[in-house]
């Protein structure tokens, strides 16, 4: 029997505004057009104490394969390393400029 790679989806309220809804089925989508089992999706605030840290704990606790993100703004532009050393990091949009 194969298992599926798990992913969280992971996104920030605050960047997604009213499009929220739409980023998260973005984020299903995509980890399922991949083979991932999406076994969470974790929205954070501006409010949030430290999202990355928090971020790196659920994706060590859950062991994940990979975090599925709308694109790189809801990480304040660039993949925060401490999140890249635990896990595969996927974009539904590159988020890169001319």
């Amino acid at each position: 029997m194969k298992f599926a790679p798990t992913a969280i989806g992971y996104l920030r309220s605050d960047v997604s505004g009213i499009r929220q809804g739409w980023d998260e089925t973005q984020i299903r989508s995509l980890a399922g057009r991949l083979g991932y089992n999406l076994t969470k999706t974790v929205a954070f605030s501006a409010k949030t104490d430290n999202p990355v840290a928090q971020l790196v704990a659920l994706a060590r606790k859950m062991n994940a394969d990979a975090v599925i993100a709308p694109g790189l703004t809801h990480f304040g532009g660039a993949i925060p390393r401490e999140l890249d050393q635990v896990t595969s990091v996927i974009t539904v949009v590159s988020d890169t400029r001319p």
